[in-house]
């Protein structure tokens, strides 16, 4: 009876992580806290701080407590090379239960033209390797010849753009403009997906108080093929340091968010996801956490110190 019951759990388990993949794991990472890391989604995104270089790390652990739920981890950095051009570095490693794992590496290059004293618009191209690993030899389909283990290794390219001051952006990208697949061999099936995704984003600072700033922001992602998602924010920043958040992801989630500056170069923040689709009946919901740390790397006695809130 035991033998039966695992058999039929990890069928079911496979048949659910293979339906996720073929449907809606087509579409790239949620990130709660994408205002933290904006080059990962837009290639045009700059800090905008000659001299200085802004590295940080992310980890998402999504529907906890569902099987073969997804955990993203995320290394990034920013490097301005001149006041007009910045590079940046991102690497994604994306997990779907025990079958599939996608890494991801790009770099971005991003120019900026100034527009007036204070208004700039950067234009972005991202360069990189998309991979894919589908792994069965942990499920009990790996003898099946339509579950045979896959890999593949696809260039990715993106652009985007990137207009913003010190109180707003508004950004329009697509990091991979090159859709691809991963075919089952000798049938016409199709195991795995990657369509091409396009995100329009926009942001704005209030200065309420001498100590107090607000952000609502919001982003919308379209892929083709799957239904569009919104996530709309407000947060508030006091004496640049305590940040408070609310942040809603259109028919999937309410998300808290907090941050804190442990020193001006070092900030660690932290958002978790409550459910509001069908999905809240079995996870309790999606944790992240990001750490990003700047480096003065030419001695500019903290120009930075009051750092743009975006």
């Amino acid at each position: 009876m035991n033998i039966m019951q695992n058999i039929t759990k990890y069928t079911l388990i496979a048949f659910a992580v293979l339906s996720s993949l073929a449907a809606t794991a087509q579409q790239e990472p949620h990130y709660t806290q994408y205002m933290y890391n904006m080059g990962v989604v837009n290639p045009a995104y700059m800090i905008n701080e000659p001299g200085i270089v802004q590295v940080g790390s992310l980890y998402r652990a999504q529907w906890v407590g569902l099987d073969g739920a997804p955990k993203t981890a995320n290394i990034f950095g920013n490097i301005p090379l001149n006041e007009q051009v910045e590079i940046g570095i991102n690497y994604t490693n994306d997990q779907i239960g025990d079958v599939a794992t996608q890494n991801i590496f790009n770099v971005n290059f991003a120019y900026k033209i100034k527009l007036n004293y204070d208004t700039n618009l950067s234009f972005g191209l991202k360069m990189g390797v998309d991979n894919v690993n589908l792994d069965f030899s942990q499920t009990n389909v790996s003898t099946d010849a339509a579950f045979q283990n896959q890999q593949q290794t696809s260039l990715a390219i993106g652009a985007g753009a990137f207009l913003f001051k010190e109180k707003y952006y508004v950004g329009f990208s697509s990091p991979n403009l090159i859709p691809y697949k991963v075919d089952v061999e000798s049938e016409d099936s199709v195991l795995y997906r990657e369509k091409a995704h396009f995100y329009l984003m926009g942001g704005y600072v209030f200065n309420v108080h001498p100590q107090v700033k607000l952000k609502p922001s919001a982003v919308t992602k379209i892929v083709f093929g799957a239904p569009i998602t919104t996530d709309v924010s407000l947060n508030a920043l006091y004496d640049d340091r305590f940040e408070l958040g609310l942040s809603y992801r259109v028919e999937d989630a309410v998300s808290v968010l907090a941050g804190f500056n442990v020193t001006p170069d070092l900030r660690i923040g932290y958002a978790y996801d409550f459910g509001t689709s069908r999905l809240r009946d079995y996870s309790s919901g999606s944790h992240e956490i990001v750490m990003t740390y700047v480096f003065d790397i030419v001695g500019l006695s903290r120009r930075y110190a009051s750092p743009r809130f975006y």
